[in-house]
């Protein structure tokens, strides 16, 4: 059956019409549970819940369903899992957004009302994301979807918790960390991007406390950017080996504003040429002073509560606001003496990643991965055969860098949305005890209130997707580890380096062989897209005005692994046009084929010029796209298949065609129409990995054997097709006919108008080929009259073109200006004359000669014959144009 209706202009919603549906419906994206084909998965990475899709999910998901529906053609057992992320952090501080602006907070709710409202908030958005998966036509398998707060997910993270416990890779500890003042929750450094902020040193007097002087001076002079954090201060400190301050070491100094005495000591960590060589050891507020403070047995004050508000150790500015405080502090220091400057400089600030307020470094008991044999493991595992293939290989340096100096990973959250950490504490006796499930009495137990990381489920992805921890899983016997993961270059960090360590930690392999990474979309000025430069484009909406294959087509011809892409509309209304003149092609040949059988190749004696060439290029195309999608560059696939599309099938052949089908024999009809069709064929589901809709819709149209192109097979190259001898004689012939049509156009002479035409050759061989051809000849050129031949005597009134092997002239002599015709030729000859030096420098390259590969230098050398027959042809014909 045929789909027979075809508009004559393609309109990409009544193309995608239904047909996302259709293929769900048929089972389509399911694995094809043979036992006989190999098996190849991919695991999506999780969209966050936060919110729509935007166009880098749209290219990262694009990649995925190339790779995965050419696998799928290709005989494979294929299986995409889908799934979402439920971004802690992020989801809950946009549901927290979200409550602020109906003037509550989430603990005016209380934990488990909250909870239901993020839930509520999932619901919400991931019917959204749906929606936009669908529309985006990735064919994932929908009955394995899973969410990282599924059931199952929860059972694999608190078995990883529990074995990284009992090996004494996780611990609980009070530390110096990264504080979101707004979540009111920890954060790993990666959470925290640095922004420059206008801030101020501001130069205070800390007096010594037993009248001693210091150049003349009763006190020191310390300069500080957070005089908020003062009252939290135990000691100052100087470099042991600072001549200057060596007499100051065990002096006391007063904190200003709180009259608390606080020692002179020496730490190495002090650097003496910096600032005053003095600094002030707040060991509860930074995590250098926190170092110092525990090799010198300081107290740690913390002075701050949850929110950043002052506590009661900040005497009389407790409950204000941090930066309130700071104003207070500053004005009081000032009124009271102590301060002696203040310098407004530029500093790089850590802001939240989620919330975009500026972090507080705060002493916290938090629960710790200890990442030190982790990573090891994961770097050593790169000299295995089991390594990570990283797409394009620079990255892998990346990786290896970040694992080389990595801490130890705060994995607890102060969040009510995420995984509950499963770690009870004895009301008694403090007990701690961890474990999958609650203690049996749990009346005498309370769990920790903190939820884990985000990034501590989502590492598990890959296996815990699966049906991990169970090993006996079907799913996780047949299709782990994973193939191919594709992702930005941006969280190679976050989520990349995570899933191999934690994969090797628990079932000893790594888990996918290839991560292919992609870089960030970008506006047309190359600036990242954001909601603060309102630069943002919903894919959705460019769905709409374009069409999906359309925006597909852009994303992967727009990109090379590794680099970032910059959104165009000028390129996608050249996508839309090319799709456009895809189906207009695929209309005439499917006009052409009406009702007969899906078509096969007539015997290869049947076959004329054209027709060799077609298949010879169909076969050379078939093996560049195959190659260029197994080196994951598929910009590089597209290029080839637009060449082919565009200029060999569109351009020529199709015309080429037109005669036959018009005027020829019923067997050359019958002929004719098979080749077209095949190529057609071939061509339409080379192209469906990148343009689903429309290679379904034109497939079906045709004649056909099968139920869908989505499980059609995938072209292979045919040896029997190559055909050199034809793919040179076309190209000459097409030359011949380009230099025809360049004088008409130069000449201002119409295509109506015949002309008669000269073809000298130097050659028997190809005479005989542009003689048996003159039907595309004179149905291409229009010549009055034709006249091929190696004894042909060039006018001297004629306008001419050079060729590889000949030479073409056209007399026109009531058209031409002789001297126009010596001008236009000294411009050939100069355009030749660099060619052929450019070609010959480059073979006089012996780096080029000697590490190209052969056949690229092969091919420079015929080029460079070329080029000197060019040249030659082109001076004889001046000379004779100088004689005339």
């Amino acid at each position: 059956m045929t789909e027979k209706d075809m508009s004559t202009k393609y309109d990409p919603s009544a193309v995608e019409k239904g047909r996302y549906q259709w293929w769900i419906d048929q089972g389509f994206f399911k694995p094809s549970g043979d036992k006989k084909a190999h098996p190849y998965s991919i695991v999506i990475p999780p969209p966050n819940v936060t919110g729509k899709l935007h166009l880098g999910h749209a290219w990262d998901t694009t990649l995925q369903d190339m790779i995965i529906r050419q696998k799928r053609m290709q005989g494979y057992d294929v299986l995409w899992v889908p799934g979402m992320d439920h971004a802690g952090i992020a989801t809950q501080a946009k549901v927290e957004a979200r409550l602020r602006k109906q003037g509550i907070s989430r603990y005016d709710l209380g934990r488990e009302k909250f909870v239901q409202q993020v839930w509520d908030w999932k619901d919400e958005y991931a019917d959204i994301i749906h929606q936009q998966w669908a529309k985006m036509g990735i064919s994932v398998d929908y009955d394995r979807e899973r969410f990282t707060l599924d059931e199952g997910l929860n059972k694999a993270v608190r078995k990883v918790f529990v074995d990284l416990y009992n090996k004494g890779l996780i611990y609980r500890g009070t530390y110096i960390i990264n504080w979101d003042p707004q979540a009111r929750t920890a954060l790993s450094d990666i959470e925290v991007i640095h922004k420059d902020d206008k801030g101020a040193f501001y130069h205070v007097k800390y007096p010594f406390t037993d009248g001693t002087t210091f150049n003349g001076k009763n006190y020191i002079e310390i300069a500080t950017t957070r005089p908020e954090t003062m009252f939290g201060d135990e000691a100052v400190a100087v470099n042991p080996s600072d001549e200057r301050y060596k007499e100051l070491v065990g002096k006391k100094v007063m904190v200003p504003l709180v009259n608390r005495e606080i020692e002179i000591i020496a730490d190495d960590y002090v650097t003496p040429d910096f600032g005053t060589g003095m600094v002030k050891i707040t060991p509860a507020h930074d995590p250098n002073d926190f170092k110092v403070g525990k090799r010198h047995n300081l107290p740690e004050l913390n002075t701050m509560n949850e929110d950043a508000s002052m506590n009661e150790n900040a005497g009389k500015y407790e409950g204000m606001d941090r930066f309130e405080a700071r104003e207070a502090i500053v004005k009081d220091l000032q009124d009271q003496g102590y301060m002696l400057k203040i310098d407004p400089i530029v500093h790089s600030v850590g802001h939240s990643e989620r919330t975009g307020v500026q972090v507080e470094a705060r002493l916290s008991t938090q629960w710790f991965v200890k990442m030190k044999p982790l990573a090891e493991a994961a770097l050593k595992n790169q000299d295995t055969d089991d390594r990570v293939n990283f797409v394009p290989e620079r990255f892998e340096h990346t990786f290896t860098q970040w694992m080389e100096n990595i801490h130890d990973w705060v994995i607890s959250r102060q969040l009510w949305w995420g995984h509950r950490i499963p770690a009870w504490y004895n009301k008694q006796t403090g007990e701690v005890y961890v474990g999958m499930e609650a203690p049996e009495d749990i009346e005498n137990w309370e769990q920790d209130k903190d939820v884990l990381d985000t990034w501590f489920s989502s590492a598990l992805w890959p296996f815990s997707t699966m049906g991990w921890p169970d090993t006996d899983s079907a799913d996780f016997k047949r299709y782990f580890p994973t193939n191919t993961l594709v992702t930005g270059y941006d969280i190679i960090f976050f989520w990349v380096s995570r899933m191999i360590f934690q994969s090797l930690e628990f079932t000893g392999k790594a888990p996918f062989k290839n991560v292919l990474l992609h870089g960030l979309i970008r506006d047309e000025q190359g600036r990242k897209m954001s909601k603060s430069l309102g630069n943002g484009i919903d894919p959705m909406d460019v769905i709409k005005k374009y069409g999906v294959d359309a925006l597909r087509w852009f994303l992967i011809t727009g990109s090379t692994p590794g680099q970032d892409i910059r959104f165009s509309y000028t390129k996608m209304d050249a996508a839309w046009n090319f799709i456009n003149k895809i189906w207009n092609a695929s209309r005439y040949v499917i006009m052409n084929l009406g009702d007969m059988p899906a078509p096969v190749l007539p015997d290869k004696s049947k076959w004329d010029l054209a027709d060799r060439w077609i298949l010879s290029r169909l076969n050379a195309t078939v093996k560049q796209v195959n190659e260029q999608f197994e080196k994951f560059e598929f910009g590089e696939a597209g290029r080839a298949l637009y060449n082919f599309i565009w200029n060999d099938f569109c351009d020529w052949y199709i015309e080429m065609t037109k005669e036959k089908l018009n005027n020829g024999s019923d067997e050359e009809k019958t002929n004719t129409k098979n080749i077209l069709g095949y190529v057609l064929d071939q061509t339409l589901k080379m192209l469906h990995p990148i343009m689903p809709f429309v290679t379904e819709k034109l497939w079906q149209s045709m004649p056909h054997d099968g139920k869908s192109i989505m499980i059609a097979k995938y072209p292979v190259a045919n040896e029997e097709l190559d055909d050199a001898a034809a793919t040179e004689q076309m190209s000459s012939l097409i030359e011949l006919i380009k230099a025809v049509r360049n004088i008409r156009n130069e000449a201002n002479a119409p295509m109506s108008k015949p002309v008669d035409i000269l073809v000298k050759v130097d050659n028997d061989h190809l005479a005989q080929m542009l003689n048996d051809n003159r039907d595309y000849i004179e149905r291409f050129c229009h010549p009055e009259k034709l006249t091929i031949s190696k004894d042909v005597e060039a006018p001297k009134l004629a306008m001419s073109g050079i060729l590889a092997g000949a030479e073409v002239y056209i007399p026109m002599a009531e058209l031409v200006d002789l001297d126009e015709e010596r001008t236009r030729m000294e411009k050939e000859i100069a355009k030749l004359e660099k060619e052929v030096e450019r070609s010959a420098k480059k073979l006089g390259n012996k780096k080029f000669v000697d590490n190209a590969p052969e056949k690229v230098v092969d091919e420079e050398r015929q080029k460079a014959t070329e080029w000197q027959q060019k040249l030659a042809a082109a001076k004889e014909r001046l000379a004779s144009l100088q004689n005339a």
